[in-house]
This record gives C-alpha cells, sequence and structure tokens, in this order.
C-alpha cells in the first residue's frame, strides 16, 4: 500500500511539474451572423490572456485558457458625401479549452469548447474625421456566449510560438425579442491570430 501511494505521489508530481505555464495576445477579425446584422462587416479587434498546458501524453495535451476579447462587427457608408463607419465592440472574458494534438514536435493541432461571458458593449463611431463612444445596455445582450474552437500551431522555440484559431459561436448575442416575429439569431465567429510564450 505504501508503494501505491509513493508511486501514484511520483506520478502526480511528475504531472504537475510538466505543466507549462504562458501568456498569449494578438489580432482578432470578428463578425456576427446571421440575419439579424447582415448589413455589418468584419471588424478587427484584439485579444490577450494566460493559459496552463498540461500533456496528457507524448502526442496529446489539454489547454485552459483565461482570455480578453474585444469582439463585435462594423457598418461602413457614405452620407452625402461624407464617409462614416460604427463599430459595436462586445467585450467579454472567454474561457477556451483546447485539446491539442502534436503532429510533429513543433506543430499541433487544436479544437475544444470556448466559454464567454460578456463584460462590457459599446459603440465607437467615426463620422468627418470625429469620433465619439457610447455605451450600451448589457441588459439587452446574453451575458454567456458558447463556442466552438479550431486552430493550429508551430513552436518556434521551446518557449515562444505564433497560433491561429477560428471559433464559431453557437449563442445568440442578443436577448429574445418581445416580439417573436422580430427575433433572429446573431452569433460571434471570430479568427484569431497572434503569438505565445510559454515561461
Amino acid at each position: 500500500m505504501k508503494k501505491l501511494f509513493l508511486g501514484l505521489s511520483i506520478v502526480a508530481s511528475s504531472f504537475a511539474f510538466s505543466q507549462q505555464f504562458g501568456i498569449k495576445g494578438g489580432m482578432n477579425v470578428s463578425s456576427i451572423s446571421d440575419d439579424g446584422y447582415d448589413d455589418t462587416k468584419s471588424k478587427v479587434g484584439y485579444y490577450g490572456g494566460v493559459f496552463v498546458n498540461i500533456p496528457a501524453s507524448e502526442s496529446f495535451s489539454i489547454q485552459p485558457e483565461v482570455i480578453y476579447n474585444n469582439l463585435g462587427s462594423e457598418v461602413k457608408g457614405t452620407v452625402l458625401g461624407n464617409s462614416y463607419s460604427q463599430k459595436l465592440n462586445l467585450n467579454y472574458i472567454t474561457v477556451p479549452v483546447m485539446f491539442q494534438f502534436k503532429a510533429t514536435p513543433q506543430f499541433y493541432l487544436e479544437a475544444g469548447p470556448e466559454f464567454g461571458f460578456l463584460v462590457s458593449a459599446d459603440t465607437k463611431t467615426t463620422w468627418n474625421n470625429s469620433t465619439s463612444t457610447a455605451e450600451l445596455d448589457k441588459e439587452d445582450y446574453n451575458n454567456f456566449n458558447l463556442g466552438v474552437g479550431l486552430g493550429a500551431g508551430f513552436d518556434i522555440t521551446k518557449n515562444f510560438g505564433i497560433n491561429a484559431r477560428y471559433v464559431a459561436g453557437f449563442s445568440d448575442v442578443t436577448k429574445p425579442a418581445s416580439d417573436p416575429s422580430t427575433n433572429a439569431k446573431n452569433k460571434n465567429n471570430t479568427f484569431h491570430v497572434g503569438v505565445n510564450f510559454k515561461f
């Protein structure tokens, strides 16, 4: 029995020791589909956060993350010869849980769910070279967002790498209206590209 506990302790300590903590960040291109925002275009935003990579075997690992994500969409147009743009900023704290497979020692594929929690919502309007920002009522939006991510990465060195990921949203961005006939299915869709650093 003592040998069993000793063996389990060694395995647990080895597993904990092999974990790698890190930081990551970069650019994202987000949009909102479906028919409720059909006049909008993709918006360039940003993301950044922390992660821990937990090896399950030589080829597989699990990577939970906590990320600040600037999502949303953008509308552009021209009125009386003057161009304008309005960005919808939906800021989330997202918690992706990626299951990674190492195809080579440096290159990996990943997939997994992403859970998002709305932090704030606002619009940024640019008109005639002037910019204004307006806060939006969070009560008009769902506080929870569910998505699924697919991606790939390449470790340039032991500590530094690059990563790209696409996240397809499953949850409606907005809450149902009182009139069911006006309800639309609006979902976040995001493409991330950035760098990561492991300690």
